[in-house]
């Protein structure tokens, strides 16, 4: 009889364990965009390293020569094209001013926390005077940082985006669930659809103004008319893939259900939103990319702090470094996008069993 050596047994497993970990990892590599990474590991540990270049090649050589045949050709051709501000400039130049909106984002926080060590002083020696009535919350009126900017266009984002979700999902079910329902809802959808954010946002803003009157905080008119016109534009693609998802659940878990006379909640959360999850995050991935879009809009128009408002600023101030800025402005809407539908399907990822990207 054979015997087989014990050690060999122990290499096998223990490579067996590795590239299942591998695999396991792979999902989330997939979700993160860095498929790449998955290749490596497996040619690292000794499957099959000819196949594995070849995905290498594929999933991440193939990619950054893209970039770096489009940096070249960026390079070579921005300093031929001349605009009202100058030539455009190239990958150093950009890079250059967005090092530089960094250091300034550091000075201007700096300042800030400066500000706020000055007014806590203030206050406290008023404290110890016995002279509380005098004491005083002084905001910093400083202009706000690059970061701050962004930070306040994916605040602004996400609010109308959640409000839309709100809206679209309840009305995609009831529309795919009903007949009747769908009929009402289907010609207000095929009407507002296409209406462009630059429609909205007018509307938006005379009925915030007439509504409300706070211009500081969280809850802003500018805050409120990006995320409310957000919120008009970005409903359409949830609300259209809800009750898609919906109208095409299985007919025999629908009569299933009647069989178990399962009342309407019961059947909403135990069987329609299992079933239409995948094409319900499907539109959610499309409506947070829309509103994306719809918000950069908006805040250029509105004059409404963020992204939006920087690009604006920059192209009306007209400086020898405004294009640069307004490029490294561009590359940062484009690289929040891409992380925005990465965040949408890794909770897509979480709650389906579907891996579609």
């Amino acid at each position: 009889m054979t015997t087989v050596d014990p050690d060999t047994l122990s290499s096998e497993a223990r490579r067996e364990r590795l590239f299942t970990r591998i695999n396991k990892m792979d999902a989330w590599f997939q979700v993160l965009g860095l498929a790449w990474i998955t290749p490596v590991l497996k040619a690292a540990a000794g499957d099959n390293p000819k196949a594995q270049m070849k995905e290498i090649w594929r999933l991440l050589a193939v990619p950054l020569l893209a970039i770096a045949g489009f940096l070249i050709v960026w390079g070579t051709l921005a300093p031929k094209v001349q605009t009202s501000l100058g030539a455009i400039p190239g990958p150093a130049a950009v890079w250059t001013e967005a090092v530089n909106l960094h250091h300034d984002a550091q000075a201007k926080a700096e300042k800030r926390e400066k500000h706020y060590e000055k007014v806590e002083k203030r206050n406290q020696r008023y404290i110890d005077k016995g002279q509380p009535e005098k004491v005083k919350d002084i905001p910093f009126t400083g202009a706000p940082s690059y970061y701050a900017q962004i930070w306040t266009s994916i605040k602004t984002v996400f609010f109308g985006f959640l409000i839309a979700s709100a809206v679209a999902i309840p009305l995609g079910i009831l529309a795919g669930l009903s007949p009747i329902a769908n009929a009402a809802i289907n010609p207000l959808v095929q009407i507002f659809k296409p209406v462009s954010p630059l429609a909205w946002l007018p509307i938006v803003t005379m009925v915030v103004s007439a509504m409300y009157a706070t211009n500081d905080g969280l809850f802003s008119k500018s805050f409120l008319v990006s995320a409310i016109t957000v919120t008009l534009c970005s409903l359409w693609p949830t609300l259209i893939n809800t009750a898609l998802g919906v109208a095409s659940i299985d007919k025999d878990l629908v009569n299933v259900s009647k069989v178990l006379k399962m009342n309407t909640y019961t059947k909403i959360t135990k069987l329609v939103l299992p079933s239409a999850l995948p094409l319900i995050f499907t539109g959610l991935r499309l409506s947070l990319g829309v509103g994306w879009m719809v918000l950069i809009a908006a805040e250029m128009l509105a004059q409404n702090p963020g992204l939006g408002k920087f690009v604006w600023d920059e192209f009306q101030n007209g400086s020898s470094q405004s294009l640069a800025k307004i490029i490294v402005a561009v590359l940062t809407i484009g690289i929040i996008g891409f992380l925005l539908d990465r965040v949408m399907y890794a909770l897509q990822s979480l709650f389906t069993f579907t891996n579609n990207r």
